[in-house]
């Protein structure tokens, strides 16, 4: 799967140089970008023709001391080679040659009124997400005080109930039955809902509730990193559940750990309070205080004395 040049336009706000192209079927397979400088001396040795191509301030001041005959050579090197596309930033205007060349070899030309490096950064960034794994699970995401918090367990445990309960109490739904999680670095996962599905809640009992009309629009969002999952599952009495948390489990997608938490659900327990405080006791150990380790610190300065 690749990103559709259309999509790219709309996202980083494109003005289409080519508009007699057909770009319905293109597409971008590479998240990261090119800048064709050493192209435009002549050295095609290892050309990433498969990335966004950039033009900036540097290759286009360059091309402006070549000769018509000089550029039309290298128009036509850089033009053969099969890029997806070629962006002009800080609104700089290709000449009538290269841009009826381009028409003729069908290489889409758009241009941007961003700096060079803040649209280098800027499209890094977006397609690294979009062209990032991808995995689909059975869950819901919410928002829990910054905090994503990945809701697990069977169907009919409760999850949609204890989302819709936290959304009461002022946090923000993400997805609900399907999360789609993108690894976008070795360090983060992000999750959204799939678009058909998007600020739908399913409720056993009532049906289909549209959290956005529902609460408003503070109430959703639509994308959020997964920070700790919530494993729930029924109470079985002849297991032993960690009633201190000094050994922290975690869970595995797309080869990314997160920290996990089983939660055993029976009549009586307030599912959303639970996770509330697991969101905030997480964020308290990231921010370097443990609840557990302090309480087993206290207890060991008592047995010393």
């Amino acid at each position: 799967m690749g990103v559709k040049l259309e999509k790219l336009i709309e996202k980083m706000s494109l003005k289409n140089l080519t508009p007699d192209l057909d770009l319905t079927q293109s597409e971008i397979q590479v998240p990261d970008i090119n800048r064709p400088a050493l192209q435009l001396t002549g050295y095609f040795d290892h050309f990433d023709s498969d990335r966004v191509q950039i033009i900036g301030y540097v290759e286009y001041t360059y091309l402006e001391t070549l000769s018509d005959e000089k550029k039309k050579e290298m128009y036509t090197q850089l033009l053969s080679y099969g890029i997806p596309c070629i962006v002009y930033c800080r609104n700089l205007e290709p000449d009538e040659t290269f841009l009826q060349m381009a028409n003729e070899m069908k290489v889409p030309i758009f241009q941007s009124s961003k700096q060079t490096s803040a649209f280098t950064a800027e499209v890094i960034r977006w397609l690294n997400v979009e062209l990032a794994p991808c995995i689909s699970i059975h869950g819901v995401l919410v928002d829990v005080y910054g905090v994503g918090v990945l809701i697990m367990g069977e169907s009919g445990i409760g999850k949609s109930e204890a989302a819709l309960e936290l959304i009461n109490r002022g946090h923000r739904l993400v997805t609900d039955d399907v999360v789609e999680i993108r690894k976008v670095s070795d360090d983060t996962l992000v999750g959204k809902a799939p678009d058909i599905t998007r600020h739908f809640i399913e409720l056993r009992g009532i049906g289909i509730v549209d959290v956005k009309s529902l609460f408003g629009v503070q109430s959703v969002r639509e994308t959020q990193t997964i920070d700790l999952v919530i494993n729930m599952e029924e109470w079985d009495k002849n297991r032993e559940y960690d009633r201190l948390g000094l050994k922290e489990e975690s869970t595995e997608f797309l080869g990314n750990k997160v920290v996990c938490h089983s939660i055993p659900i029976r009549p009586g327990r307030n599912l959303a309070i639970i996770v509330e405080s697991a969101a905030v006791n997480h964020r308290q150990k990231q921010m370097g205080y443990n609840a557990a380790e302090e309480l087993y610190r206290r207890v060991q300065e008592s047995l010393a004395k």
